[in-house]
């Protein structure tokens, strides 16, 4: 069953009771809410996604309500439940459903240790993965965003899964979160979008998320292997620049960007290793997406003429 076959009342009662079955890529969580916003954002944001019945077993159990005091009338927050616990600051009550894909991040980069996790969007196309690690404010979900309404599959804009043994990676398809500025020029750039509300004054400034292309949601299960490591970077007004990367560079940077690189230990380097050695590693400046999608259409196919060559970064 899809989430998207559950009527409006079907799918609040899922939620409010035993927890509505989600499958996105390997994982499967199990997620109970009495917040109206979040099952709103689940009906729109996971319409195509599958949902097991309650005898599937869960990888995680979550939820995000409200708390049980007076706080809850006098000045409303949310809260995320991990397994019977906390372990997170409430926030404001109108940030329900950003709370839940926040704390959904979580989770996933914290415990699903059978992967190696980069904090890095992945992109598609002809088999070979995209690989854009990158730290919060570098435009990578923008870039991401951008890629995934001009012919690339989207894996995932926020964690990369990488299996340590096929070095092949694993997607996540979920909603895109764009933050500030990004969401009116993602509006722009792709209107076939399907934006939910947008939540202001959060710790990340105003934030709204987009349903995950239907490509995306419907090929979750195939795995790609990686290609590119590309290190994007917003800046205003500079001219868009793709400049090689020497392997130790691009390595350093897998590294940095991992989340749980010291579970693995000796296997996770030479994953990581193995990755760099195989693919071709870039460092990528823009300030116009509409200039980024034909280069990195170009990279695809093969051509490197636009490429400069200065392995010193």
């Amino acid at each position: 069953m899809k989430i998207g076959d559950l009527t409006p009342r079907e799918l609040r009662v899922r939620l409010a009771g035993p927890g509505l079955r989600l499958r996105t890529g390997p994982a499967v969580l199990s997620i109970r809410s009495r917040v109206p916003a979040v099952a709103e954002g689940m009906a729109l944001h996971y319409a195509r996604h599958d949902s097991p019945d309650t005898a599937t077993l869960a990888d995680f159990h979550v939820s995000v309500e409200r708390p049980r005091s007076l706080r809850r009338w006098l000045q409303p927050q949310v809260v995320f439940g991990f397994d019977g616990t906390s372990p997170f600051t409430p926030l404001p009550g109108d940030q329900g459903f950003p709370m839940l894909e926040w704390g959904m991040n979580w989770c996933i980069s914290t415990h699903l240790h059978r992967y190696l996790i980069l904090h890095a969007a992945v992109l598609e196309r002809n088999g070979r993965a995209l690989i854009l690690p990158a730290p919060p404010g570098s435009g990578k979900s923008t870039l991401c965003a951008g890629l995934a309404w001009r012919g690339w599959r989207l894996l995932s804009d926020e964690l990369a899964l990488i299996d340590p043994a096929s070095g092949r990676v694993s997607p996540l398809p979920r909603p895109v979160s764009l933050k500030n500025r990004s969401i009116e020029v993602i509006r722009a750039f792709a209107p076939e979008a399907r934006f939910g509300r947008v939540v202001r004054e959060t710790i990340k400034g105003e934030v709204a998320h987009f349903q995950p292309p239907a490509e995306a949601v419907e090929r979750g299960g195939e795995t790609a292997l990686p290609a590119w490591v590309v290190l994007p970077r917003y800046e205003a007004g500079v001219p868009t620049r793709l400049t090689r990367m020497s392997r130790g560079q691009a390595l350093m940077a897998l590294v940095d960007n991992a989340f749980n690189y010291h579970v693995h230990g000796a296997a996770g380097f030479q994953a990581l290793a193995d990755l760099v050695e195989h693919g071709e590693s870039f460092r990528f400046h823009y300030s116009q997406l509409a200039e980024a999608a034909p280069l990195f259409e170009r990279l695809a196919a093969g051509e490197r003429g636009m490429v400069v060559d200065d392995a010193g970064g």
